[in-house]
Protein backbone atom coordinates (compact mmCIF):
# COMPACT_ATOMS: atom_id res chain seq x y z
CA UNK A 1 0.00 0.00 0.00
CA UNK A 2 1.02 3.93 -0.62
CA UNK A 3 1.60 5.72 2.27
CA UNK A 4 -1.19 8.34 2.04
CA UNK A 5 -0.30 12.23 3.20
CA UNK A 6 -1.64 13.02 6.04
CA UNK A 7 -3.64 16.57 7.02
CA UNK A 8 -3.35 17.29 10.73
CA UNK A 9 -1.89 14.10 11.54
CA UNK A 10 -3.98 11.87 10.80
CA UNK A 11 -5.05 10.99 6.94
CA UNK A 12 -6.56 12.53 4.39
CA UNK A 13 -10.34 11.71 4.87
CA UNK A 14 -10.32 10.53 1.23
CA UNK A 15 -8.22 7.70 0.08
CA UNK A 16 -7.41 5.78 -3.11
CA UNK A 17 -5.17 2.60 -3.63
CA UNK A 18 -4.06 0.15 -5.80
CA UNK A 19 -2.40 -2.88 -4.24
CA UNK A 20 -1.35 -4.83 -7.66
CA UNK A 21 1.65 -6.79 -8.88
CA UNK A 22 3.02 -5.33 -11.98
CA UNK A 23 2.52 -8.11 -13.98
CA UNK A 24 -0.19 -8.18 -16.33
CA UNK A 25 -1.08 -10.36 -19.62
CA UNK A 26 0.41 -8.90 -22.50
CA UNK A 27 -3.25 -9.22 -24.93
CA UNK A 28 -4.48 -7.10 -21.94
CA UNK A 29 -4.72 -4.00 -23.50
CA UNK A 30 -6.09 -5.53 -26.59
CA UNK A 31 -9.71 -6.55 -25.15
CA UNK A 32 -10.08 -5.23 -21.23
CA UNK A 33 -11.79 -1.97 -22.94
CA UNK A 34 -13.95 -3.91 -24.54
CA UNK A 35 -14.88 -6.63 -21.73
CA UNK A 36 -15.42 -3.46 -19.38
CA UNK A 37 -18.53 -2.79 -21.29
CA UNK A 38 -21.12 -3.92 -19.24
CA UNK A 39 -19.40 -2.62 -16.39
CA UNK A 40 -19.58 1.18 -17.95
CA UNK A 41 -23.05 0.18 -18.26
CA UNK A 42 -23.68 0.02 -14.52
CA UNK A 43 -21.11 2.66 -13.57
CA UNK A 44 -23.15 5.22 -15.81
CA UNK A 45 -26.46 4.14 -13.92
CA UNK A 46 -24.44 4.37 -10.58
CA UNK A 47 -23.23 7.95 -11.86
CA UNK A 48 -26.48 8.91 -12.75
CA UNK A 49 -27.75 8.37 -9.06
CA UNK A 50 -24.54 10.12 -7.64
CA UNK A 51 -24.96 13.66 -9.16
CA UNK A 52 -28.32 13.39 -8.11
CA UNK A 53 -27.63 12.90 -4.58
CA UNK A 54 -24.67 14.73 -4.52
CA UNK A 55 -26.97 17.97 -5.42
CA UNK A 56 -29.25 16.61 -2.60
CA UNK A 57 -26.02 16.43 -0.37
CA UNK A 58 -25.76 20.21 -1.29
CA UNK A 59 -29.05 21.10 0.33
CA UNK A 60 -28.70 18.42 3.32
CA UNK A 61 -24.99 20.46 4.23
CA UNK A 62 -26.84 23.93 3.57
CA UNK A 63 -30.01 23.24 6.24
CA UNK A 64 -28.43 20.52 7.95
CA UNK A 65 -24.93 20.22 8.22
CA UNK A 66 -25.06 16.95 8.02
CA UNK A 67 -25.38 14.12 5.15
CA UNK A 68 -27.42 11.34 5.55
CA UNK A 69 -25.90 8.22 5.95
CA UNK A 70 -27.35 6.15 3.29
CA UNK A 71 -26.75 9.20 0.68
CA UNK A 72 -23.20 9.35 1.74
CA UNK A 73 -22.89 5.67 1.27
CA UNK A 74 -24.12 5.55 -1.89
CA UNK A 75 -21.74 7.97 -3.27
CA UNK A 76 -18.93 6.66 -1.83
CA UNK A 77 -19.53 2.98 -3.14
CA UNK A 78 -20.10 4.94 -6.61
CA UNK A 79 -16.52 5.98 -6.08
CA UNK A 80 -14.97 3.15 -5.50
CA UNK A 81 -16.97 1.30 -8.09
CA UNK A 82 -15.53 3.61 -11.03
CA UNK A 83 -12.19 2.97 -9.44
CA UNK A 84 -12.35 -0.94 -9.94
CA UNK A 85 -14.06 -0.35 -13.69
CA UNK A 86 -10.87 2.16 -14.10
CA UNK A 87 -7.99 -0.28 -13.37
CA UNK A 88 -9.28 -2.95 -15.21
CA UNK A 89 -10.52 -1.31 -18.46
CA UNK A 90 -7.30 0.35 -18.52
CA UNK A 91 -5.25 -2.99 -18.35
CA UNK A 92 -3.42 -2.02 -14.99
CA UNK A 93 -4.24 -6.04 -13.85
CA UNK A 94 -5.46 -9.06 -15.28
CA UNK A 95 -8.78 -9.86 -12.68
CA UNK A 96 -12.14 -8.72 -13.83
CA UNK A 97 -13.50 -6.46 -11.27
CA UNK A 98 -16.71 -7.44 -9.18
CA UNK A 99 -20.25 -6.72 -9.33
CA UNK A 100 -20.29 -5.85 -5.84
CA UNK A 101 -21.64 -2.59 -4.34
CA UNK A 102 -20.43 -2.68 -0.88
CA UNK A 103 -21.40 0.36 0.68
CA UNK A 104 -19.89 2.12 3.91
CA UNK A 105 -16.95 4.75 4.17
CA UNK A 106 -14.90 1.83 4.70
CA UNK A 107 -13.26 -0.55 1.71
CA UNK A 108 -14.34 -4.02 2.03
CA UNK A 109 -11.10 -5.54 0.77
CA UNK A 110 -12.69 -7.21 -1.92
CA UNK A 111 -10.51 -5.70 -4.81
CA UNK A 112 -7.46 -4.37 -5.19
CA UNK A 113 -8.77 -1.35 -6.72
CA UNK A 114 -9.81 0.48 -3.05
CA UNK A 115 -11.20 3.74 -2.21
CA UNK A 116 -12.16 4.55 1.23
CA UNK A 117 -13.89 8.16 2.82
CA UNK A 118 -14.54 8.89 6.50
CA UNK A 119 -18.10 10.33 7.02
CA UNK A 120 -17.44 14.00 8.15
CA UNK A 121 -19.70 14.04 11.11
CA UNK A 122 -21.34 18.05 11.33
CA UNK A 123 -19.81 20.31 8.40
CA UNK A 124 -19.83 23.83 7.70
CA UNK A 125 -22.93 24.59 6.34
CA UNK A 126 -21.85 27.67 4.11
CA UNK A 127 -18.96 25.77 2.28
CA UNK A 128 -20.56 24.35 -0.49
CA UNK A 129 -20.95 27.42 -1.47
CA UNK A 130 -17.45 28.44 -2.00
CA UNK A 131 -15.87 25.10 -2.25
CA UNK A 132 -15.50 24.94 -6.65
CA UNK A 133 -13.74 28.41 -6.03
CA UNK A 134 -11.63 27.33 -3.63
CA UNK A 135 -10.68 24.34 -5.28
CA UNK A 136 -9.90 25.90 -8.64
CA UNK A 137 -6.05 25.82 -8.19
CA UNK A 138 -6.54 21.96 -7.73
CA UNK A 139 -8.73 22.28 -11.26
CA UNK A 140 -5.87 23.81 -13.07
CA UNK A 141 -3.47 21.24 -12.13
CA UNK A 142 -4.98 18.42 -12.66
CA UNK A 143 -6.11 19.35 -16.55
CA UNK A 144 -2.35 19.66 -16.85
CA UNK A 145 -1.78 16.11 -15.09
CA UNK A 146 -5.06 14.48 -17.05
CA UNK A 147 -3.19 14.88 -20.25
CA UNK A 148 -0.18 13.52 -18.85
CA UNK A 149 -2.17 10.57 -17.74
CA UNK A 150 -3.19 10.19 -21.54
CA UNK A 151 -0.04 10.17 -22.34
CA UNK A 152 1.34 7.68 -19.50
CA UNK A 153 -1.51 5.11 -20.62
CA UNK A 154 -0.45 5.22 -24.53
CA UNK A 155 3.06 4.78 -23.47
CA UNK A 156 1.90 2.07 -21.09
CA UNK A 157 -0.41 0.08 -23.77
CA UNK A 158 2.92 -0.98 -25.30
CA UNK A 159 4.90 -1.39 -22.39
CA UNK A 160 2.63 -4.60 -20.92
CA UNK A 161 1.89 -5.48 -24.93
CA UNK A 162 5.40 -6.53 -25.09
CA UNK A 163 6.61 -6.84 -21.97
CA UNK A 164 3.69 -8.20 -19.63
CA UNK A 165 4.28 -5.39 -17.06
CA UNK A 166 2.87 -2.33 -16.38
CA UNK A 167 6.16 0.39 -15.20
CA UNK A 168 5.82 0.85 -11.47
CA UNK A 169 6.42 4.52 -11.65
CA UNK A 170 3.59 5.12 -14.96
CA UNK A 171 1.42 3.12 -12.34
CA UNK A 172 2.06 5.17 -9.09
CA UNK A 173 1.57 8.13 -11.23
CA UNK A 174 -1.59 7.49 -12.39
CA UNK A 175 -2.67 6.08 -9.06
CA UNK A 176 -1.43 9.35 -7.84
CA UNK A 177 -3.42 11.54 -10.13
CA UNK A 178 -6.98 9.90 -9.64
CA UNK A 179 -6.34 9.82 -5.58
CA UNK A 180 -5.43 13.54 -6.17
CA UNK A 181 -9.27 14.06 -8.27
CA UNK A 182 -11.01 11.74 -5.81
CA UNK A 183 -9.91 14.31 -2.78
CA UNK A 184 -10.73 17.37 -5.08
CA UNK A 185 -14.36 15.33 -5.62
CA UNK A 186 -14.58 14.63 -2.51
CA UNK A 187 -13.83 18.45 -0.99
CA UNK A 188 -15.92 19.83 -3.81
CA UNK A 189 -19.13 17.80 -3.59
CA UNK A 190 -19.90 18.05 -0.17
CA UNK A 191 -18.50 14.93 1.43
CA UNK A 192 -15.66 16.31 2.88
CA UNK A 193 -14.65 20.19 4.83
CA UNK A 194 -10.78 19.16 4.62
CA UNK A 195 -9.26 21.29 1.91
CA UNK A 196 -7.54 18.45 -0.32
CA UNK A 197 -3.21 18.32 -0.22
CA UNK A 198 -1.58 19.62 -3.64
CA UNK A 199 0.12 15.67 -3.81
CA UNK A 200 -0.08 13.10 -5.97
CA UNK A 201 0.39 10.51 -2.23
Amino acid sequence: MTDVVSYEGAPYPARLDFAHADEVSRWRPLVNWLLAVPQFVVLYLLGLVERALAILSFFFVLFTKKIPDPIFDFRVMTYRYQWRVITFAFFMRDEYPPFSFDVGPADAGVDAATVSIDRPGEMNRWLPLVKWILAIPHFILLAFLSVAVVVVWIVAFFAVLFTGRYPRGMRDFVVGVSRWWLRVNAYTLFMTDDYPPFSLT
